[in-house]
């Protein structure tokens, strides 16, 4: 996620959960955190009944709306444009935070006289090696080292130096808080409202909640999910919240934050050992194809940082690949660093399914995933997979992906179709252990509790004997990075556990390291993700319960980043009531693990040619930024821009009302007949679509629509819609609707409630749908695919797609019952469970 990583260091949550009991105002945005993630909001209810405001800003009223204590209803897409409003008014009546600011932030560095803003350029950004500070001219793109996944070019190198001009006063017109100023000078709260469809009256009253509990002795969190994250301009709407919570002083602190909730149960540990196509474990980015990455040295030395924590890359390269090598990685043979693959190209999934479809992939794995329902634009997902030779599915049911060849109704006859499918039968979550990597970094351990049924096998045994058997295929093949992986877990094979100490790390005697600090970057140790060294030093404190270390945080048990931010510049905390670090004269103490070098002075200044940590000074929080500073301004980390600026979705009803530039000037997107977009206003599609799930569902649905107790709960596809835009095209309330847009079409039952209510926007009427997007052919219910609305369009930084936003028109429908794939259970098991109340008996299934 570069959109905190870009502002703080880190891209991963700043906050734990139970934390948003000590917060004083929440505002949840992009999230409907009562239904998505239901147990977590027990947290932001503890808060309130200790009398914090609650605020949730949505373009849907929700069961998270009606929890809270105000409610503001935004037309999808327009999330910049709220948030711009609430820092002009922040900025605008001087409260922010100024001790904070100009301490821990960039707010006093001058920018480079080249630079011109939205300001002067109607909506553009002059190019990026403009975005420099004075006398740093030359500014090169980030590679995603600060968390987030990117077509790296470049390393970044975006910190000042100790001589770069600052004015202490804010006044300097090019100092960054005057930069600030200037660009969200126009982001007034009725041109926001104009554009948000709600009043000025909501915005200012969100603002004044952050701003009456921000401060010295109130903290404000802000919470978001992939109502954020799934835009054009994701990365830019979690920027502005860095940069709000900055300003208020929230980041750092007890009650503060940005908490950044993910969905599965280890969407953190696949971007933390990564799933991703460009990214290594912990963050270090994968090697490419420039001559600048053909050594381990010139790799180290392009994508490295030399101040700050990252100074220490070459240790947690030459770790890893150790770890991966064994003891055929030394020094000699550059620790078998060529044995990486390189990136040539962008292979993350939008890009890798249009090439699908012209015939350019022949082969692929799915392991637990679902693009035939789940993908933006599902349909060229299942056009992609037909064009295939083989498919791998591993999964628990045969899902929508695994069918596709037979049962999708808009597919060809089966007998078209020449992908041939293997489908491999999956241990399901309590019939395996392991770790998983929670949403606020958070590594627990779970035990199998059962056997699983018949050939059903866990993920990672099937990937462990893969391996075995490529091994066996490759054997005597000279120089085969295969042949030279470290490929021993256990006699019985595998053991999780030895998976996870060898992600822990190891010395050169096979001991269990203690923390990264121990690593080292002459060979004698290894480890296989070096974030997560600590969770196996003796005992897995994955598996520890006790009510401080519910298992353990990454890093070091840290359970709140930047918590040097707690404290003031001399280490004192900021108010007793918000206690938390603090420097005790000998050493950062506290209640947590501090997120700063131990015994590092808060009046420790740097020499001007100290390196590493040591030029990092002892008021100066952010560690893994090469000065420490957070960044107002950024003057790397992002592709697109240095600052957030509101642009309309792809697809959008409206003009830009701030700028002559409609959409992201930044963003991708994939032309071709399976992907056909109405950019600008296309009045042939005048509503505005938007996806959103129910907590009796789980994603597209390939394991909840097998399961007969959540289907008897929310049995069918259905759209929400306002009594308004019903009656305008005679729709009726458990009736049908048809759905169209530019990618095709849905036929579903309506929900006609005044949950969604029609927006003025830039003075016209503008309505809204919600679309859930759990249905899909495969399972015991079937229902029309929310995702075969939607488009390929990318962030320009992470390649996420916009499908939380687009444009369609609705009519009256016609009845569609599709056939399930899956036989419903015709009656409940009547057999009671032993010692269980009878409120809590299952009334579902068969056995």
């Amino acid at each position: 996620m570069p959109g905190l990583g870009t502002s703080f260091g880190r891209g991963a949550a700043t906050t734990y959960l139970q934390d948003l009991e000590n917060s004083d105002c929440i505002l949840i945005m992009g999230s409907n955190m009562a239904e998505a993630h239901p147990v977590g909001f027990r947290w932001p209810m503890k808060a309130k009944a200790k009398g914090a405001q609650l605020i949730h800003v949505d373009p849907r009223f929700t069961r998270t709306s009606a929890m809270t204590d105000h409610h503001v209803q935004i037309r999808a897409g327009s999330d910049i444009a709220f948030l711009g409003a609430i820092i002009h008014y922040v900025l605008e009546n001087e409260r922010w935070f100024p001790e904070y600011v100009k301490a821990y932030t960039n707010a006093a560095l001058l920018v480079d006289k080249e630079f011109e803003d939205t300001e002067q350029l109607d909506g553009l950004f002059s190019q990026a090696g403009s975005w420099a500070y004075q006398d740093q001219a030359h500014q090169e793109e980030s590679h995603g080292l600060d968390g987030g996944a990117t077509t790296h070019d470049a390393p970044q190198k975006s910190s000042s130096h100790p001589d770069t001009p600052r004015d202490e006063s804010l006044q300097h017109p090019r100092c960054v808080l005057q930069v600030l100023k200037r660009h969200f000078r126009r982001y007034t709260a009725q041109r926001a409202a104009e554009i948000c469809g709600c009043t000025a009256e909501e915005i200012e009253r969100v603002a004044k909640l952050l701003c009456d509990n921000s401060g010295r002795e109130r903290t404000s969190a802000i919470c978001y999910a992939v109502g954020w994250t799934q835009h054009s301009t994701g990365v830019q709407i979690i920027r502005a919240a860095g940069i709000l919570q900055l300003l208020l002083g929230n980041i750092g602190r007890p009650g503060g934050g940005i908490m950044a909730l993910r969905g599965h149960a280890s969407i953190q540990g696949s971007t933390d050992v990564p799933t991703l196509y460009d990214l290594l474990p912990g963050y270090l980015p994968q090697p490419t194809s420039h001559k600048s990455h053909d050594t381990l040295d010139g790799y180290v030395e392009c994508e490295g940082l030399p101040n700050g924590y990252w100074t220490h890359f070459r240790k947690f390269a030459v770790s890893l690949l150790k770890a991966w090598y064994g003891d055929k990685a030394h020094a000699e043979n550059d620790f078998l660093y060529s044995h990486l693959p390189r990136i040539d190209d962008d292979y993350s999934m939008l890009p890798m399914f249009d090439r699908m479809t012209r015939g350019k992939v022949h082969g692929y794995f799915l392991i637990g995933q679902n693009p035939a329902a789940g993908s933006p634009n599902s349909g060229l997902a299942r056009a992609g997979l037909r064009k295939l030779k083989w498919l791998v599915v591993m999964d628990w049911f045969e899902t929508d992906s695994a069918v596709f060849w037979k049962a999708d109704p808009t597919g060809p006859p089966a007998t078209e179709v020449g992908t041939e499918v293997f489908f491999l039968p999956a241990a399901c979550s309590p019939e395996k252990e392991g770790s998983l990597t929670n949403t606020q970094r958070l590594l627990q351990w779970h035990d199998k509790a059962v056997e699983p049924p018949e050939d059903c096998r866990s993920d990672l045994w099937w990937i462990y004997q893969l391996g075995n058997k490529l091994r066996q295929l490759y054997a005597g093949t000279p120089n085969c990075p295969l042949l030279d992986l470290t490929w021993d877990y256990g006699k019985e094979g595998p053991d999780a556990k030895l998976v996870l100490q060898e992600i822990n790390g190891k010395d050169q005697r096979n001991n269990l390291i203690q923390t990264f600090d121990d690593l080292k970057d002459d060979g004698s140790t290894s480890c296989g993700c070096w974030i997560y060294s600590g969770v196996y030093p003796k005992e897995n404190r994955a598996r520890e319960r006790t009510e401080k270390n519910w298992g353990f945080a990454w890093p070091k048990n840290r359970r709140i980043l930047y918590n040097r931010a707690s404290a003031d510049p001399e280490g004192r905390p900021w108010s007793e009531r918000k206690k938390y670090v603090y420097w005790d004269g000998e050493k950062w103490t506290g209640k947590d693990v501090p997120d700063f070098e131990p015994k590092k002075s808060p009046d420790y200044r740097p020499s001007e040619d100290a390196k590493g940590m040591d030029a990092i000074a002892g008021d100066r929080p952010f560690i893994m930024k090469p000065d420490g500073l957070a960044l107002l301004f950024a003057p790397a980390g992002t592709r697109d821009a240095p600052l957030p600026a509101h642009y309309e979705p792809v697809e959008s009803v409206t003009h830009n009302r701030l700028y002559h530039q409609q959409d992201s000037p930044g963003m991708r997107h994939f032309e071709g007949r399976l992907n056909h977009l109405a950019r600008g206003v296309h009045p042939e599609y005048p509503v505005v679509g938007c996806t959103f799930r129910v907590t009796e569902h789980y994603l597209s649905g390939p394991m909840s629509r097998f399961n007969s107790w959540l289907n008897e709960l929310m049995p069918a596809m259905f759209v929400e819609l306002s009594p308004e835009l019903a009656q305008l095209h005679g729709i009726e309330n458990g009736g049908w609707i048809r759905v169209t847009s530019p990618r095709g079409r849905i036929e579903a039952r309506a929900l006609v409630t005044r949950r969604i209510k029609p927006m003025r926007v830039n003075g016209k009427t503008v309505h809204q749908i919600g679309v859930p997007f759990h249905w899909g052919f495969a399972g015991e219910t079937a229902g029309g695919i929310a995702n075969d609305l939607t488009s390929l369009v990318a962030d320009p930084n992470v390649s996420m797609h916009e499908g939380k936003v687009f444009t369609c028109r609705v009519e009256r429908g016609q009845p569609q019952l599709q056939k399930p794939t899956k036989k419903e259970a015709r009656w409940a098991n009547r057999e009671p469970i032993p010692d269980t109340p009878q409120a809590a008996q299952p009334e579902g299934h068969l056995r």
